[in-house]
């Protein structure tokens, strides 16, 4: 009777043969379409017209100038956003304190905002007619179109990653291990270092890389800010979107690889990243039984 009632619980809990041939053909099929083959042509435009002229393209001035100035955004947005996302974690995960809901609805802004909207409230704070357009062109310093504003742009629209990632895992941590270490005489930036640190380094590494694909690959709030101005204010989205409207398809797909090569790479980082989150993960259990 037992054997019958389990073979009866697994039919009516497992999907036919048919149905999971079918979901995961139409799975594959999906990615497939909308997914691998983008990613092909990408490529293959990038290279159809020879190695020599793929180097070319993303080797002539305008193209460096982008690529050197999507790496300095970049390069000071990502961490900017991990020192903010560290401290605002650390903050409404271990403390409680008035304005903490309003924190965390701040932190989610970006995400709910179009980035066009976002690069258009930059410039009502610092363009030529904003709240301080005024007092900055008066100091003779430039914010919009230029790099200060591509800069913060890419800060605002990139600063959830980081704090999104760690929050939920500190909250689920919880507070015992620093107040244990800090009842062993620890300092707060010991406790900090040695305890708080160490427990959230995988989650801490993949916002950061997610939060750098996505400064890398921003184009909305920097479209508004920069002025598209050539060997200047371009950054790669933007370099690319100006040679595809040239027509210079080639060039634009050879550009474009490149930030088809960071999301490729962002996705095995993150894999192993995950397969490493996980093997810690169950060691620690394992440790745990053995006690």
């Amino acid at each position: 009777m037992k054997t019958e009632a389990a073979v009866q619980l697994r039919r009516a809990t497992s999907e036919p043969l048919w149905l999971r041939i079918l979901l995961t053909t139409l799975a594959l099929g999906f990615l497939s379409l909308f997914l691998l083959l983008p990613l092909v042509m990408v490529f293959g435009e990038a290279f159809s017209k020879g190695w020599d002229v793929y180097i070319a393209a993303i080797t002539e001035p305008a193209a460096a100038h982008a690529i050197q100035l999507t790496l300095i955004a970049a390069g000071i947005a990502v961490p900017c956003n991990v020192i903010f996302g560290l401290a605002a974690s650390w903050a409404i995960a271990k403390f409680q304190f008035r304005g903490r809901q309003l924190l965390i609805t701040l932190i989610d802004l970006p995400i709910a905002v179009s980035p066009v909207i976002a690069g258009l409230s930059l410039m009502l704070l610092f363009g030529a007619r904003g709240w301080w357009g005024e007092w900055l062109n008066d100091h003779d310093f430039q914010v919009m179109f230029a790099v200060p504003g591509i800069v913060l742009a890419t800060i605002f629209i990139t600063f959830p990653y980081v704090a999104r990632e760690l929050i939920p895992l500190m909250q689920e941590q919880g507070r015992e291990q620093e107040e244990a270490a800090l009842t062993l005489g620890a300092s707060g930036w010991q406790t900090f270092f040695r305890v708080t640190l160490p427990s959230v380094k995988w989650a801490l590494l993949y916002g950061l890389i997610l939060c750098n694909a996505r400064a890398m690959g921003e184009f909305g709030a920097v479209s508004v800010v920069s002025g598209k101005i050539r060997e200047q204010t371009n950054t790669m989205p933007l370099h690319i979107e100006i040679l595809y409207n040239e027509y210079q398809f080639a060039a634009a797909f050879a550009v474009s690889s490149l930030l088809a090569m960071l999301a490729l790479l962002t996705l095995v980082l993150k894999s192993s990243l995950e397969w490493r989150a996980a093997r810690d993960l169950a060691e620690a259990a394992k440790a745990r039984s053995l006690e």
